[in-house]
């Protein structure tokens, strides 16, 4: 039976919550997707032109569109992300993960075994985790075995095999570290309280063990044995120590799990803590390659479901940057202030974190992909129609009015090309006029490019507000540039972007790396204009001083200042020191100009 066209499909689509599934002309899964209303949300892929390239290829594929109908929108992302992991569609980012992460069992058994696994085994055994790395399982059982001694051996402790003497103890009883069930020296009860307490700490619950050992201890000191009562204060010490790592401002703050994301253009980071008795007891942070451009709240939503699947959270409220609905069993608070706030914040920092590790490595190992990054990030932040490979800013400088220059810095590739610096001194303008200034420089930058068939920008940057933006697009509407170099002002609040004809800035985030970037430029502009300014100032300065005294050159004058730092101590300065720099004839000149004495 042929396919009917997709205008068709469209319109037999139901108004309900469902997953929908692209295929191609091959009959192969393109896309996994869920909705709250399966007609609308398909339909939308149809009736608009995408921002995203990718998706646009995506929609021109599509053949054929099949839908699964759920009872809500909740069921449909569980759905979706099982489907996803099933079909594994080429534009759907996949949440798979191959690693087996490591678990910590109680051994269902008499004289229970504590023992980290990677396999679970069904046999009525208690499995605690999975922890993200074996780092932290170690340091747990190493916690246990200085708190509890537990048997390490694997012999069947039955009744009946330790009433008939069938095992001896080993090197562990003799050194402490175990009291010997295996011939009776430790009863069934007694050794079930142990675990018991173990229990309760791989939970995260520290309060039950602390109130046990502290009583122990005040009574074996009332008893006198002191140096037992020391062993115990210090296994409190040790459980101490390790629940002081971890413990939240507020320990009311008991099962709960804490989502956050990090994106770029290409990357996520979802990061996520579970709580417990006021303690963070995981925390694990999953890398997300986008494929479509997908929104945060579309990627922390997938994120949730698998991390949960995968970690085995079973809490029933979970905190979150923003609200997502994941049905009626599971409450979402998005804190605004107060402990929760700052468990957030914590996992925010812990994502940031990981992305710029990931950023830092990539950079070292792959310095060209890196930089695609950064010139894809800087298109989309500004809306540029390219990337901005080579940009160019340019910045006034003139101090009361004194000897007007400008500076033009150039960044290719998001790095300065200080070979490309130019300065200008100001030729047509007369006086402080910052806004004639930039028309004049622009305009002469820009003839010299056209007239030596030299490349020009992707992106000009105007150090000033509106007024700047719009003398230097005078310069570009006379060269004929207008609409083919992209031009933006920024202010002196740094992070307000004048475009223009548009009176309402853009504003970045302060901590994005497109303003890093601008930062830097503006800080190079003005370095490099200030310097040139300075250098020319000094020099006029010079000029003035030297053309009053007779027969003295540059290079004397030069050499004069260099000794004598200034003017003003030259002219204190006796003949004698003077004629020590440049010779007596010299200095006889400059002794009789400056009226200055001979010893």
């Amino acid at each position: 039976m042929e396919t009917p066209s997709i205008e068709l499909q469209l319109q037999t689509l139901p108004d309900s919550p469902g997953v929908y599934q692209y295929y191609d002309a091959a009959g192969k899964i393109l896309y996994v997707g869920k909705a709250k209303n399966l007609k609308k949300r398909v339909s939308s892929y149809f009736h608009k032109v995408h921002d995203n390239a990718k998706t646009n290829v995506l929609v021109r594929k599509i053949v054929e569109i099949k839908h699964i109908v759920v009872a809500s929108e909740a069921d449909a992302l569980l759905l979706e992300n099982n489907l996803i992991k099933k079909l594994q569609p080429r534009y759907n980012v996949l949440l798979k993960d191959d690693k087996t992460y490591p678990w910590i069992c109680i051994k269902k058994e008499p004289f229970s075994r504590i023992f980290p696994t990677r396999r679970m085994v069904k046999d009525g055994s208690e499995y605690f985790g999975p922890y993200t790395n074996f780092k932290t399982v170690n340091t747990i059982l190493d916690m246990i075995a200085a708190l509890y001694p537990l048997r390490t051996c694997n012999y069947d402790l039955s009744n009946a095999n330790i009433q008939s003497g069938k095992y001896k103890v080993c090197l562990e009883y003799h050194i402490g570290n175990c009291k010997g069930p295996c011939e009776g020296y430790e009863s069934l009860e007694h050794y079930q309280k142990q675990v018991d307490a173990i229990r309760e700490i791989l939970k995260g619950n520290f309060k039950d063990s602390l109130r046990d050992f502290k009583k122990m201890m005040l009574e074996l000191a009332a008893d006198m044995k002191f140096e037992a009562a020391q062993k115990i204060k210090e296994k409190i010490e040790v459980l101490e120590n390790y629940q002081s790592r971890s413990t939240i401002l507020n320990p009311k703050i008991s099962n709960v799990d804490v989502f956050s994301i990090v994106s770029d253009e290409s990357m996520a980071y979802v990061n996520f803590l579970q709580i417990a008795h006021g303690a963070i007891i995981r925390s694990h942070t999953m890398e997300i390659k986008k494929k479509l451009d997908e929104t945060d709240e579309e990627l922390l939503e997938l994120a949730v479901v698998e991390l949960r699947e995968r970690f085995h959270l079973t809490s029933k409220e979970i905190i979150l940057p923003f609200e997502l609905d994941f049905g009626d069993k599971i409450k979402v608070t998005v804190p605004q202030l107060g402990d929760k706030k700052q468990i957030l914040e914590l996992s925010q920092r812990n994502a940031k974190y990981q992305r710029l590790e990931q950023l830092k490595q990539m950079q070292i190992v792959d310095p060209e992909r890196h930089t695609n990054r950064i010139m894809a990030q800087m298109q989309k932040d500004l809306r540029l129609p390219t990337e901005p490979r080579h940009i160019e800013c340019f910045d006034n400088s003139n101090i009361q009015g004194t000897n007007p220059v400008s500076a033009c810095v150039v960044f290719k590739d998001g790095k300065p090309s200080k070979k490309d610096y130019r300065h200008f001194n100001i030729k047509t303008v007369e006086g402080p006029n910052d806004f004639a200034s930039m028309e004049e420089v622009v305009y002469r930058r820009y003839k010299r490019l056209l007239d030596e068939n030299q490349a020009l920008p992707q992106l000009i940057i105007i150090d000033g507000g509106k007024g700047q933006l719009s003398s230097a697009l005078k310069s570009l509407d006379e060269l004929g540039l207008r609409g083919k170099i992209a031009i933006i002002g920024i202010a002196k609040r740094l992070e307000e972007l004048f475009y223009p004809g548009d009176s309402v800035p853009l504003y970045l985030d302060k901590k994005s790396e497109t303003l890093k970037i601008i930062q830097h430029l503006r800080n190079e502009a003005h370095r490099f204009g200030i310097t040139h300014h300075r250098d020319k100032r000094s020099k006029s300065a010079l000029q003035t001083s030297m053309e009053t005294i007779p027969g003295i050159g540059e290079k004397t004058m030069l050499a004069l200042l260099k000794h004598f730092k200034s003017v003003k101590r030259l002219q204190l300065a006796t003949e004698k020191e003077i004629s020590e720099v440049i010779g007596t004839s010299k200095a006889k000149k400059i002794s009789e100009f400056y009226n200055i004495g001979k010893s």
